[in-house]
């Protein structure tokens, strides 16, 4: 499954041709076929199933199931947790030289950095990954929003209170943002189409006009 985050955005203030407003230009390479590609190039054994596949316009994120450690009958969760975290980190260690060859060869071909990622039932460890600054302007009482969460220890910065801001949005908005992600795929299949014109009720009007005997002539 492939998902797009933060391919566009819109803020709540501007529009179309206004600073900090409208859709964000790009001419990076369509990855409509990552999927596919990936499954074709992965190796076979490396993930249980397809892999999770996140896109936005700096990265591409390849997060995948590992098959789960076997372990004695009877053990808690702790040792579950750890034999899981071990297996991901050799699995890491294994595959370090190999996912490097890949993430090059995807990075020609997309324009992305790849970042990679392994989960064994609920614990998930994310190797490298871009943290990507994002510059904003805001006004005094989102400042405040901010200074809010940093004064009562929340975030340790501006910069910390705003990334946890998105994080909130993402987690309590996920079912709202897919839907908008999914009108926007809607929107751009539409425009690559382009318009179809139909000229075949024009034909049929000038051909019923011209069916239409000629009134008499006083």
């Amino acid at each position: 499954m492939v998902g797009r985050g933060g391919h566009r955005g819109r803020p709540g203030r501007g529009g179309p041709g206004r600073r900090g407003g409208g859709r964000v230009p790009t001419d990076l390479p369509g990855t409509e076929d990552l999927g596919g590609w990936l499954a074709g190039r992965l190796p076979d054994g490396w993930y249980v199933g397809a892999p999770a596949i996140t896109v936005d316009r700096e990265e591409i994120l390849v997060v995948g199931e590992l098959p789960a450690p076997t372990l004695e009958d009877g053990a808690d969760e702790a040792a579950r947790a750890a034999a899981a975290r071990g297996r991901i980190e050799r699995f890491r260690e294994e595959t370090r030289e190999e996912r490097i060859e890949v993430a090059r060869q995807a990075e020609h071909r997309y324009g992305r950095k790849v970042a990679w990622g392994a989960r064994i039932g609920d614990v998930e460890e994310l190797f490298t990954t871009l943290s990507v600054p994002v510059m904003t302007r805001l006004r005094q009482p989102e400042r405040l929003v901010l200074d809010t969460l940093v004064d009562a220890g929340v975030a340790r910065s501006r910069s910390d209170a705003l990334a946890w801001a998105v994080a909130l949005v993402g987690e309590h908005a996920g079912s709202w943002l897919e839907d908008l992600r999914g009108a926007m795929s809607a929107v751009d299949e539409l425009r690559s189409r382009g318009p179809v014109l139909d000229d075949d009720g024009d034909d049929d009007a000038a051909q019923d006009g011209s069916d239409d005997p000629i009134p008499p002539q006083a």
